[in-house]
């Protein structure tokens, strides 16, 4: 049996707030992130589709290759972007392999009001240097006593801590220390133990068509199952 699939555009027509994106690549800069993190996956991020406005993603990168719509300039760190130009760039010029995993039951009302204060509060937050991320996802599996850090308005955060953030304010996760999430926290060999009763589907390998600018002709890989030494 073939694993589960779907279009980019399919993707996008299914897009609801908290849905998880994940991203792997096999670059020097994804390694060093994988490594650093202990994580199969390199890069994270969250849908946010609100009533009438197209379906963004809320995410954390080093680059600045798309204007953020929160503010409409290009920065790197905590940014809005398009949804199906952010997969697409992370897909072509990145490299990378994405997966989709929805959130169950669909966020709504004051889960959403909170998304949207959130990335007021946060947009524009500078990305770490690979150091200060690994030594950040340390100090965030310290014991509460000796980790006096990992607060929710962090002067740096990498991917995984804005969508922890993010989910905490939603009320999806305990709060304090999101420094001790990493980008394979959210994938479902994990066991990321969402309150309320929400969980997330399983992985579904996003097929980037190879006609978009950029895009090698070969097929989704496949989603990963468990956290295997790197390939």
């Amino acid at each position: 049996m073939s694993d589960p699939s779907i279009t980019l555009d399919e993707a996008v027509n299914l897009a609801r707030t908290g849905d998880v994106w994940l991203f792997r690549g096999h670059k020097m800069a994804d390694r060093a992130i994988q490594m650093a993190t202990n994580s199969p996956v390199n890069h994270v991020g969250m849908s946010v589709a609100i009533e009438d406005l197209p379906p963004l993603m809320w995410h954390a990168e080093l680059g600045r290759s798309l204007p953020d719509v929160w503010t409409g300039a290009r920065h790197r760190g905590a940014q809005l972007h398009d949804l199906r130009e952010a997969v697409i760039v992370w897909a072509a010029r990145y490299g990378q392999r994405a997966w989709l995993r929805q959130l169950d039951p669909a966020a709504a009302g004051e889960m959403e009001d909170a998304v949207l204060r959130t990335i007021a509060r946060l947009d524009g937050t500078p990305f770490p240097s690979t150091a200060r991320l690994a030594s950040g996802w340390l100090l965030g599996r310290m014991p509460a006593g000796r980790n006096q850090g990992g607060g929710a308005d962090p002067e740096t955060a990498y991917c995984a801590q804005i969508l922890a953030v993010t989910y905490q304010a939603m009320g999806l996760l305990p709060g304090g220390r999101p420094g001790r999430y990493d980008p394979g926290s959210f994938w479902s060999g994990d066991n990321l133990g969402l309150s309320a009763g929400f969980r997330l589907g399983g992985e579904l390998a996003v097929r980037v068509p190879a006609g978009e600018p950029g895009m090698p002709n070969t097929p989704a890989g496949r989603p990963l199952r468990g956290q295997a030494p790197l390939p």
